[in-house]
C-alpha cells in the first residue's frame, strides 16, 4: 500500500493506511446458504398455484415452469460472468455503476431499496403467517389482521437479529434454508410415492384448458418469481467470505475463485 504523506510531513499510522471495510464473518457454509435460502425462497410453494391457474392446463404449466428454468439459468450464468469480471461487492448496483455511471446506478440502488426489496419480503412475509395460520383454520381462511400482524412480528423480528450479529443471521438462514429443503423433498418424494401408485389420472388431457395471452404472461411472472434470487450470488457471497473456496473449485469466465499458494 502506497504511504501518504500528512501535512506536518510524518507517515500516517497502519490504521490510517488500511480501507475501512465490513469484517468477513460469513463461512463458505454460510455462503451456501444464502445462494440456497434465496434461490429456494417462500415462492416456489405459492408459485405454482398462480402458474397452474394462469395457464390453464397441467401440460402448459410445465412447459412454462421448464422455460421459467431456463430463462433463470441463462441469467446465473451471465451473473457468474459478471461477478468474476466485476469483483466489487454491490451486485446489480456494482454492475450498472461500472457500465452506465453513478447516476443510473443510484436510481436503481433506490428504486430496489424503496420498491423491489420491500415488496419481496413483504410477499415472503404474508407466505410465512398463512402457513402458519392455515392449521389452525381448517376450514376458512385466516383473517386478514392476524395474518398481517404475524408478517410484521416475523419482518421485525428478522430486522433485529440481522442487525443484533452476523452470526445469529446466519444460523437462522442456515435453520431455515434446511426447513426449506425438506419440505421441499418431503414434497417431491409424497408427489412420486403417488405416481409410482398410478394416480395418473392428471395426465389424461393434460392440454385441455383455456389461455390468453395475458395468463400466459401472469403464469412466466410466477414461475419467474419462485426462480428469483440467482443474481444475488456475487452479492452475498464470494466478496464476503471469511475463506474463498479451495482452488480447484468451479471456475467461471476470466477468473479463477482462488489463487493457488
Amino acid at each position: 500500500m502506497e504511504t501518504k504523506k500528512v501535512a506536518n510531513g510524518s507517515s500516517p499510522s497502519v490504521a490510517e493506511q488500511e480501507d475501512v471495510q465490513l469484517k468477513k464473518r460469513i463461512t463458505l457454509i454460510n455462503g451456501v446458504a444464502i445462494i440456497v435460502g434465496t434461490i429456494i425462497g417462500s415462492g416456489i410453494f405459492v408459485s405454482p398455484k398462480g402458474v397452474y391457474e394462469h395457464s390453464g392446463s397441467l401440460a402448459i404449466s410445465l412447459i412454462i415452469w421448464t422455460l421459467c428454468g431456463v430463462f433463470s439459468m441463462f441469467g446465473a450464468l451471465c451473473y457468474a460472468e459478471l461477478g468474476t469480471c466485476i469483483t466489487k461487492s454491490g451486485g446489480d448496483y456494482a454492475y450498472i455503476l461500472e457500465a452506465f455511471g453513478p447516476a443510473t446506478a443510484f436510481l436503481r440502488l433506490w428504486v430496489g431499496l424503496l420498491v423491489i426489496r420491500p415488496a419481496t419480503q413483504a410477499v415472503l412475509a404474508l407466505t410465512f403467517g398463512y402457513y402458519m395460520l392455515d392449521p389452525f383454520y381448517p376450514t376458512c381462511q385466516p383473517p386478514d389482521e392476524a395474518l398481517r400482524l404475524l408478517a410484521a412480528v416475523c419482518l421485525c423480528l428478522l430486522t433485529y437479529v440481522n442487525c443484533r450479529s452476523v452470526r445469529w443471521a446466519m444460523r437462522v438462514q442456515d435453520m431455515f434454508t434446511g426447513a426449506k429443503l425438506l419440505a421441499l423433498i418431503a414434497i417431491i418424494l409424497g408427489g412420486a410415492v403417488r405416481f409410482g401408485q398410478g394416480h395418473v389420472e392428471y395426465l389424461e388431457n393434460a392440454f385441455d384448458g383455456e389461455f390468453t395471452a395475458k395468463s400466459i404472461s401472469l403464469a412466466f411472472y410466477s414461475g419467474l418469481f419462485a426462480y428469483g434470487g440467482w443474481k444475488y450470488m456475487k452479492q452475498f457471497c464470494f466478496s464476503n467470505l471469511q475463506q474463498l473456496p479451495p482452488y480447484g473449485a468451479p471456475v467461471f469466465g476470466r477468473q479463477k475463485l482462488h489463487s493457488p499458494p
